[in-house]
């Protein structure tokens, strides 16, 4: 959730996403905490197996998520759910900046996903997603694709630094960031926590409208044109499609029952779907979701 918000179509949302990518993915995930916690799951058997994914960029903040991150995490798993210390060590993905990446001279992108690269390794991520320097403008190319991975072997194996676990550590910057992060990211904690949690503050369109609030100071606004499917390719699509219908319409009615039943009884809705795709469509699923559990209305 964290890579979502930060890679918005509102921008950067630059002095104030660098806690809400923390923030607005912490307290989801701590509400998920809640509902295994409510079905009677002890805390230790799943919070190990629970991940994170965060985006980073240019700003200095960046250079601390993963380290706020995983403080806030320890303290919340120990002092509040009482769990054991595998389960307070936060696991967390990175993916370097699609934002950040320039459509003019796109050939410099790659310094950019460097910088943005090392600064996760040093903050010690789990995995990490660097980006072709081709994104900015269209899908990668193999090409792209290689040297995007060439970044993090270079680092992992022949820049010397990285070996060392922690080289930051104890760096005047990387503290007081630590420091400050935190700070403003636990502020949005009370935040959202005032609003009735996660599911409460979405309700009122808290998370959204922080966003579109804060865009304007990230980016400036700027007329892009947007690439659009050609007629061509929409009849296409829509060929395939309906042929995908007419060769599944014996067997996806049944699996639409299925999925729609397991809902009911609340069973694994995951393990039907993957089995389910084969033979629905996007469309057919969808519906047939919106039929047993309704469809989300925001409050406006």
């Amino acid at each position: 959730m964290g890579v979502q918000y930060s890679e918005s179509p509102q921008g950067a949302v630059a002095d104030y996403f660098h806690e809400q990518s923390i923030s607005l993915f912490e307290i989801p995930e701590s509400a998920c905490v809640e509902a295994y916690l409510a079905r009677g799951m002890h805390i230790d058997d799943f919070s190990p197996n629970l991940s994170f994914f965060f985006s980073n960029g240019m700003d200095p903040e960046y250079s601390v998520i993963g380290r706020v991150a995983r403080r806030i995490w320890a303290v919340a798993m120990k002092n509040k759910y009482g769990a054991n210390e595998r389960s307070q060590k936060l696991k967390y993905h990175i993916q370097t900046s699609g934002r950040s990446l320039h459509a003019q001279e796109m050939d410099f992108n790659d310094i950019r996903t460097t910088l943005q690269a090392l600064i996760a390794i040093y903050d010690n991520c789990n995995s990490l997603h660097t980006n072709a320097y081709d994104e900015a403008i269209t899908t990668p190319t193999e090409e792209s694709v290689r040297r995007a991975m060439a970044i993090q072997l270079i680092i992992n194996r022949e820049w010397g630094l990285a070996k060392n676990e922690n080289p930051n550590q104890g760096a005047f910057i990387i503290d007081e960031l630590t420091d400050l992060v935190e700070e403003a990211v636990l502020k949005e904690f009370e935040a959202i926590s005032s609003r009735g949690g996660v599911l409460g503050a979405m309700e009122t369109g808290f998370q959204r409208g922080k966003i579109q609030e804060e865009s304007p100071k990230g980016n400036a606004q700027q007329d892009i044109e947007l690439a659009r499917s050609t007629e061509e390719e929409k009849q296409s699509q829509l060929t395939r499609l309906a042929t995908f219908h007419q060769r599944n319409a014996d067997q996806a009615p049944a699996w639409l029952s299925k999925l729609k039943q397991t809902v009911i009884e609340d069973g694994n809705v995951f393990a039907v779907l993957v089995d389910a795709v084969r033979h629905c469509s996007l469309g057919q699923i969808t519906s047939a979701l919106y039929e047993v559990g309704g469809q989300y209305r925001r409050s406006m």
